[in-house]
């Protein structure tokens, strides 16, 4: 789809549908594997190589031109075509002319570029690969063809290691820039010791932080190790999404008697419980029998609108299981994210452990590639150094898992939290983090992955910062009573990380409108530590993910400077609101009458006035 409807439709991966519904999930009866359709791969193998292994397969469904360079009945010919679908390992090709030539081809050449988000990212480059033809379709005059090597071997063979080596020496230089302007503000720091400790403190923030998050491992994978997990979603008014996240959370390479999925409707006003009971008959239809899904799948709708946190509290309480994950209903799970995000928990002090959140919608126009950009820092760097220390300050909403015993223990505060005299409505995940981290361990597993739809519009995408920002500065007040007794790195880092954002928007003031006014100098040296901050973002995640979006860094942060920085002051003073903005929830919609009434009653003061005048 072209970047020009994006205002009307998110740009999502769209990959090629299997026949069965729960293609992942072990089979209960042994009669068929459940991570290749083919049964190449056995169960005997590493568990992490195959799933690998059957990713590798995961066909995508596309339209771009393929050159093709082959022989046919011992003479060359040259012929294009069109990618239906495409895989790692293969593609479907459709051809016009010379088909009978194609389908009984031999030394094929493909010459063809991967449009953007038309694969996972990193994909987007040209390729120049040989393969064989393994079967044709006469009815629609195509012809499959098995690449020589896989798309990922080609990459590292002919972009990775390049973009490797660049990035790493631009972070190095970035990383050594930094370091020597910071020691610049060590000499003039007895001209203004406030102005250079903030610049100095905010300088080892960020290098620490990426020092740290390079340190990171995930836990590797105890196939042994397979503790009983629900997963509870929480929806309200979310008809678009909701039959995908439930497939996502069922279609799991986990065992099928170890696994719940409850959804929990709070009350929704759409379509939402209707979809939700189409895919439960469709899936009892299909894979009833054989997946016990009527057993392990269950809805429960509110009777009224009660809030997320106690529709999550709901779904807890309804089942028994050793370990309880939260996933929003707008969040896709990967296949193996259950089997990744419950590893962390051998450990018996991990209380609760976080996995990655990526952007479903990246490529619908650049603010959702900005915040791709943002998440994977946020997610593989930021929240990756504090799971170094088990001390991880927030489980994000989209994925998450805690001992179910720890949420129960805190349900009852967590409901009815309040802070100073209002009632918590959003930041459910930093209250129940900070409950969890006040005694117990909380993690990160970078291998458990979901997607989630961000914000396309700015004036959503504001509203939700919004949001996130009160919920912050809440939260991390609270978290500030207790993160002193961790390890004293995780400790010094949270009151440095919540001492810079909420200085930060008096420091751009005073560097860019003070100091040029009253003193004439041009702020360059704080435009220099700026753009190199924002460059480090950009290569960090060149380096890591090898994606054409690594320029959207650089421009986040210049969004982030004129626009979100400014949220802060408002949220300092704001911070005990409790509309969402981004939905109408029974909050909004009361914060709504009293706007409308205070309209109203202006409109009649303003007519009244004017008979008066009359």
């Amino acid at each position: 789809m072209a970047k020009g409807q994006a205002n009307e439709e998110e740009v999502l991966l769209k990959e090629k549908s299997d026949r069965r519904l729960l293609p992942h999930v072990p089979d209960p009866l042994g009669q068929r594997t459940n991570l290749d359709r083919r049964g190449k791969y056995t169960n005997d193998e590493d568990l992490t190589t195959l799933i690998k292994e059957h990713a590798l397969g995961v066909r995508y469904i596309n339209r771009f031109p393929v050159k093709v360079k082959a022989e046919s009945q011992g003479r060359p010919f040259k012929v294009t075509g069109e990618c239906r679908d495409i895989s790692d390992t293969g593609m479907l090709l459709a051809v016009e002319e010379d088909y009978d030539l194609l389908k009984e081809a031999k030394n094929v050449h493909l010459n063809f570029k991967v449009p953007a988000g038309s694969m996972p990212e990193g994909h987007e480059m040209r390729f120049r690969i040989s393969g064989q033809v393994v079967r044709s379709v006469d009815s629609s005059q195509a012809v499959g063809i098995e690449f020589s090597q896989t798309l990922p071997s080609y990459m590292n063979r002919h972009k990775d290691r390049y973009l490797l080596l660049c990035a790493a020496i631009l972070l190095a230089f970035v990383s050594l820039c930094v370091v020597l302007m910071r020691a610049e503000s060590v000499i003039y720091f007895k001209y203004n010791a406030v102005l250079y400790s903030y610049s100095l403190i905010a300088a080892a923030f960020l290098l620490t932080r990426y020092l740290f998050g390079s340190l990171y491992r995930p836990v590797p994978i105890n196939p042994d190790f397979t503790p009983s997990v629900t997963i509870v979603i929480p929806c309200f008014n979310e008809e678009k999404w909701i039959q995908r996240t439930i497939l996502s959370c069922l279609d799991q390479a986990y065992p099928v008697d170890k696994l719940k999925v409850y959804i929990v409707d709070d009350c929704s006003s759409d379509q939402s419980v209707t979809k939700i009971h189409e895919l439960l008959e469709r899936l009892n239809d299909k894979e009833g029998d054989r997946y016990r899904v009527n057993d392990r799948v269950k809805l429960f709708v509110q009777e009224k609108n009660a809030g997320k946190r106690a529709a999550l509290v709901r779904g807890v309480e309804q089942t028994d299981t050793d370990l309880v994950m939260f996933v929003d209903s707008d969040s896709f799970l990967e296949p193996d994210a259950v089997r990744n995000l419950v590893q962390p928990f051998q450990d018996p002090k991990m209380g609760g452990c976080a996995g990655r959140c990526d952007v479903a919608n990246t490529y619908t126009n650049a603010l959702t590639e900005m915040q791709s950009v943002r998440y994977y820092i946020a997610f593989r760097i930021m929240k990756a150094a504090e799971g170094v220390f088990d001390a991880v300050t927030c489980l994000s909403g989209p994925l998450s898992c805690y001992r179910r015993d720890l949420v129960m223990k805190y349900k009852d505060r967590w409901i009815n939290q309040r802070f100073l005299g209002h009632k918590a409505t959003f930041g459910d995940d930093r209250a129940m983090t900070n409950f969890i981290l006040d005694h117990h361990r909380c993690g990160y597993q970078d291998t458990a992955v979901c997607s989630t739809i961000v914000p396309r519009k700015h004036r959503v995408f504001l509203k939700q910062q919004m949001r996130w920002k009160r919920s912050w500065l809440r939260e991390s007040l609270m978290a500030g009573c207790f993160m002193w007794r961790k390890e004293p790195y995780a400790a010094v880092n949270f009151y440095i990380g919540l001492i810079v954002p909420i200085m930060a928007p008096v420091v751009v003031v005073y560097n860019l409108l003070y100091v040029p006014l009253t003193q004439h100098i041009f702020p360059r040296t704080f435009l220099v530590g700026l753009l190199l901050m924002s460059l480090m973002m950009s290569f960090a995640q060149l380096f890591l993910r090898k994606s054409t979006t690594w320029t959207f860094g650089f421009l986040f942060c210049i969004y982030y400077e004129l626009v979100l920085l400014w949220q802060m002051p408002i949220a300092w003073v704001t911070f005990w609101k409790s509309t969402w903005g981004t939905r109408q929830t029974p909050s909004d919609v009361a914060a709504q009458e009293k706007k409308d009434q205070r309209k109203l009653k202006r409109q009649a003061q303003m007519e009244g006035g004017a008979n008066e005048k009359g």
